[in-house]
């Protein structure tokens, strides 16, 4: 029995209007929208299109017009979900959050209203994306075509489908840059730019929701020029011999009896694994206490002499990382915990904090003070205390973890966002209230966005400090709202010097990203930034260099540090200045004053090093100007190189989490 005109129609309504929602969301997300991405994105979008009118070609006319419709409508809304969300985090959306509760984060407190904010910001997309779905309950829509269709055709329309997208997976496996996009190394935000939300949701619910084990193999990084037998860390004229930081792990016996591909391939590389060795800082402050500080959406430009003077003290008095970099990560503030306190990457597509709550994590700050013997180690943060599931996480990494809920409502007020100078002030006497050793760990929030003085209590109540400054509004609330982080830290210092404990402690502070809330300027993009600089901001690099502020009060002349480094060498880094004992081949971060090489890595596979820097979004590496390559074949084999260097971290870190390595090392029950 012949099928009426409307199914012909959808044959090429569908695959176009799912192609136009692509175009919409790569317009208003993606900075880089002419690339190779733009074949899978239309390959996708056709498979899709195809599927779904031979799905219709199946059901009445009436039902499957209504259904159309409808899923346009849904289709609709989450192109325009994604534009909203990317508008307000920098990232993507992705399924995980959705499973363990990330809905109800982004309707709570003051998120709701930057989200509120977002989505009538996001106005012009929604109804661009609404179109499709309008046009099928218009009377235009019955006269695109005249044909019937039978229901033989529509399974073949169906099949048709099934091997478009086939065929472009084919593709996409055949070409490498490619391919380990879609196996050894998903992310999401490349996902979106090469394949399109459609292929991008399909990985994402296989890799992530269902648990399919993404494929491992180990690239081949080309081995140094050094001597095996002689340490990286131990210049050639020093005459101290310092040993590698490393515990007795036998790789090779383990790699040797493993049955599990995976776990034998990471064997393998660990114990191939340079280690860095023990140097000048090893142990400098052994014996002493850490206040460790990730502060939420600070820069060094909200370190100000007149400002915010504590702050600028600690910088001008610690230790000066010139060359540190802060990257975004899927997702946000809790990936970029996650880095500060695991020393590793995180993975694409899931909480990975969250993830590693039921792991053995013995070299987390938490954990290592207590096998130490240090009784006393405490988390806190001034926003819900269940907020990313921190009330798993942060115990897990062996503290008495505390927020909002949980006990530090007792002096922090509840408003949009918090005080940290209330959680600093009504937390500290915790820790101090004995002559032990103590290890505090703080997760702050008023310098989150939004960065404007009603949105923002933390810039109101500090508005009079920078109401006459000569900048814009959103510039002024971002320093104002840090002020609160600098009275913080003038209260934290007043009261350890009070307590006779300030030499003996030090405190270290890092962003969990830059400030993305200075994004959203009514105007150009990035205008505040550019005010805040004073030139144009250079997206890839640029705007996420960052500060570590590493500060203990009596240290005479810290060293300032030209390395290159970034928020995943803060543990290894830590630990090393502390004395513990741990395995430098089991981070994916290094030591910062060891002779590792200079690395820093970005979730978009970018990276600097000593040499150079490159942007793997425009292929293309830019040597520094005391750099020289004998031609440009040695430098192309140099970024080969450092491309496998940095694709095996990014497995390695995802496989720790995912395998829970530490225990299978060396965990509680060994």
């Amino acid at each position: 029995m012949p099928v009426a005109k409307f199914r012909v129609n959808t044959a090429v309504f569908l695959p176009l209007a799912i192609l136009y929602m692509e175009l919409v969301l790569r317009l208003f997300t993606q900075g880089d929208f002419f690339n190779i991405g733009l074949i899978y994105v239309t390959a996708f979008s056709v498979s899709v299109g195809l599927l779904l009118h031979g799905i219709f070609s199946l059901i009445k006319e009436k039902v499957a017009r209504i259904t159309s419709g409808v899923i346009m409508a849904l289709l609709g809304l989450l192109y325009a979900t994604q534009i909203i969300y990317h508008s307000v985090f920098n990232n993507f959306l992705i399924v995980y959050s959705l499973k363990v509760g990330g809905a109800d984060q982004i309707i709570e407190d003051g998120i709701l209203v930057n989200t509120l904010k977002a989505i009538l910001g996001g106005v012009p997309a929604i109804l661009l994306l609404a179109i499709p779905s309008v046009v099928i309950f218009t009377p235009l829509y019955r006269f695109l075509s005249a044909k019937n269709l039978s229901t033989i055709k529509g399974v073949l329309y169906m099949t048709a489908s099934l091997a478009v997208y086939g065929l472009a997976v084919l593709s996409v496996s055949l070409i490498p840059s490619l391919s380990i996009m879609q196996s050894g190394l998903f992310d999401t935000n490349m996902s979106m730019n090469r394949f399109g939300l459609i292929h991008t949701e399909a990985l994402d619910i296989g890799y992530n929701i269902l648990g399919i084990e993404q494929e491992l193999d180990l690239e081949n990084e080309k081995p140094s020029n050094i001597p095996e037998d002689t340490p990286t860390d131990v210049p050639e004229a020093q005459p101290v011999v310092y040993t590698p930081n490393i515990l007795n792990i036998d790789f090779e016996a383990l790699k040797q009896t493993e049955t599990d591909k995976t776990l034998r391939l990471m064997n393998e590389y660990f114990g191939n694994k340079e280690p860095t060795y023990k140097n000048e800082y090893t142990g400098m402050y052994q014996g002493y206490n850490l206040i460790m500080i990730v502060a939420e959406g600070f820069s060094p430009y909200a370190i100000h002499p007149e400002l915010t003077p504590t702050l600028y003290k600690m910088q001008q008095e610690g230790f000066r990382f010139e060359n540190f970099y802060t990257p975004i990560w899927g997702v946000s503030t809790s990936d970029g915990e996650y880095t500060v306190c695991t020393g590793l990457i995180p993975k694409s597509g899931v909480w990975s904090f969250y993830r590693s709550s039921k792991n053995y994590m013995p070299f987390c700050l938490g954990n290592i003070f207590k096998t130490a013997g240090v009784k006393t180690t405490y988390a806190y943060h001034n926003n819900t205390a269940s907020y990313y599931h921190r009330d798993l996480s942060h115990p897990n990494m062996g503290y008495n973890y505390k927020g909002m809920g949980t006990g530090v409502e007792k002096y922090v007020k509840k408003v949009w966002p918090q005080s940290d100078l209330q959680m600093v002030s009504g937390s500290i006497d915790e820790y101090l209230k004995t002559d032990e050793p103590f290890h505090a760990y703080y997760m702050t929030v008023s310098g989150h966005l939004e960065y404007t003085k009603i949105g923002n209590s933390m810039a109101n109540k500090n508005w009079s400090k920078v109401q006459d400054l000569d900048v814009s509004h959103n510039l002024k609330a971002y320093y104002a709202c840090n002020i609160e982080l600098d009275l913080a830290m003038e209260e934290l210092l007043r009261r350890l010097s009070e307590a006779g404990v300030a030499e003996k402690t030090v405190i270290a502070i890092t962003p969990d990203h830059y400030p993305y809330g200075l994004e959203q300027d009514e105007g150009e993009k990035y205008a505040v930034w550019e005010e805040m600089l004073g030139h144009k901001v250079e997206t890839q690099f640029e705007l996420y260099e960052s500060c570590f502020l590493l500060y203990c009060q009596g240290t005479k002349e810290p060293p300032k540090v030209q390395k290159y480094c970034y928020s995943v060498d803060i543990l290894p880094t830590i630990l090393n200045l502390f004395g513990f004992d741990y395995d430098s081949r089991l981070l994916i971060g290094s030591d910062i004053f060891s002779a590792a090489e200079d690395l820093v890595i970005f979730n978009s596979r970018s990276f600097i090093t000593d040499k150079g820097r490159y942007n793997a979004k425009t292929k293309e590496f830019t040597p520094n100007s005391d750099t020289v390559f004998s031609s440009e074949t040695e430098m192309k084999e140099y970024v080969a190189q450092m491309q496998a260097v940095v694709n095996n971290k990014f497995k390695m870190s995802t496989q720790i989490l995912e395998k829970d390595y530490y225990r299978y090392l060396f965990g509680k029950d060994k």
